[in-house]
């Protein structure tokens, strides 16, 4: 399937990556779909706000951070849909191999 810049394209992963450079490749990938960065920027806003414990050590303010939620996870038979844009298709020919692609 051709990449063409502004379309619409549903990603399933087929098989994982054998390394740790194209399993945060697929991650990332999916990570900019708008519903996962809506979920992701409510839950940084929540950590902020409630989840972070200010402590006192030393005379000085240390805060405890919570770890961030991971949203997705790289599995076989994972679906992401994005909008194509020029900048991300290098990442996605990079991990080709391990994604069916359609059109959405």
């Amino acid at each position: 399937m051709d990449l063409a810049p502004s379309s619409t394209v549903t990603f399933t992963i087929t098989t994982l990556p054998k390394n740790e450079r194209g399993r945060k490749t697929l991650n990332r990938l999916m990570k900019m779909q708008p519903e996962v960065q809506k979920g992701l920027s409510m839950l940084a806003r929540r950590r902020r706000q409630k989840d972070n414990v200010p402590t006192k050590r030393a005379g000085r303010i240390w805060i405890n951070r919570k770890k961030p939620t991971a949203l997705t996870r790289v599995e076989i038979g994972e679906s992401f849909t994005l909008r194509v844009t020029p900048q991300i298709i290098p990442d996605i020919k990079s991990v080709a191999a391990y994604l069916e692609m359609k059109a959405a």
